[in-house]
């Protein structure tokens, strides 16, 4: 029966959404409160510059649209046109999303860039990047049978943690849980694994989560460049979070 509804059914003709159509999809699927959240946050921006005299040179904006276009290999006009086509844009629109961008940039860096650079080198320990992979159970029993297993036997912790790992991250990527920063880490964890070598399985770790059985897959290079970033971002979305005004639904 499924099959002969599903032939009856031809395809409708369909033409590009209206703007008053995207704006009705956009309020019954709940999303347009974090749309009118994020114009808010632009007003913020917008408000802020204003205020501190913040500007965007014609030079600025034109290296910004050429860098864009490399970087989507919008190489001609046709292209360009083509592709503002596809995202219903207007080269106005475009232009304007990079002078926002950029002046957005340029009021992160006036806000918080001294800082980012004093609690960076004040707190440069804490963004060293380790590579972990873990095997989470509830049970100290438990833990120390799987620490037996890894140090009596050549037991293959990835297959250990496929088998044993409570943890839904740990258990789906064979133990390993990514790359993280120290100060990422529950504080448990991160005093476990500071002074730990590579390929270090770590006894048992107790947090509220259970018991981690660790090991420290590799130690990464600082770089400061990304690190900075990150928390130039935290301290302005903060920022921006305590001056709009918009209740942010889920």
């Amino acid at each position: 029966m499924p099959e002969d509804l599903i032939s009856k059914l031809s395809r409708p003709d369909i033409s590009p959404a209206t703007d008053e159509e995207i704006l009705a999809y956009l309020r019954r699927s709940r999303q347009i409160a974090k749309i009118a959240a994020a114009i808010d946050r632009e007003t913020v921006i917008m408000n802020a510059c204003k205020q501190l005299g913040i500007v965007i040179s014609e030079e600025e904006l034109q290296a910004a649209g050429d860098s864009f276009r490399q970087e989507h290999k919008l190489l001609s006009a046709p292209e360009t046109l083509a592709w503002l086509a596809q995202y219903r844009m207007t080269v106005e629109d475009w232009s304007r999303g990079i002078h926002v961008s950029l002046l957005t940039q340029r009021l992160k860096e006036i806000l918080f860039g001294e800082t980012v650079d004093t609690h960076y080198m004040s707190n440069r320990n804490d963004y060293r990047r380790v590579a972990l992979s873990q095997i989470l159970v509830y049970e100290r029993v438990e833990a120390e049978r799987i620490i037996q297993l890894i140090r009596v036997q050549p037991a293959s912790f990835c297959a250990l943690a496929l088998d044993y790992s409570q943890g839904k991250q740990s258990k789906e990527n064979g133990g390993f849980l990514g790359i993280h920063f120290l100060a990422e880490l529950q504080p448990e964890i991160a005093q476990a694994v500071t002074n730990r070598s590579e390929g270090e399985v770590i006894d048992p770790i107790q947090t509220q989560l259970g018991y981690h059985i660790l090991k420290l897959e590799k130690w990464l290079p600082i770089e400061f460049r990304e690190v900075r970033e990150q928390i130039l971002e935290y301290l302005f979305q903060t920022w921006l979070e305590n001056k709009s005004y918009s209740t942010h639904l889920v």
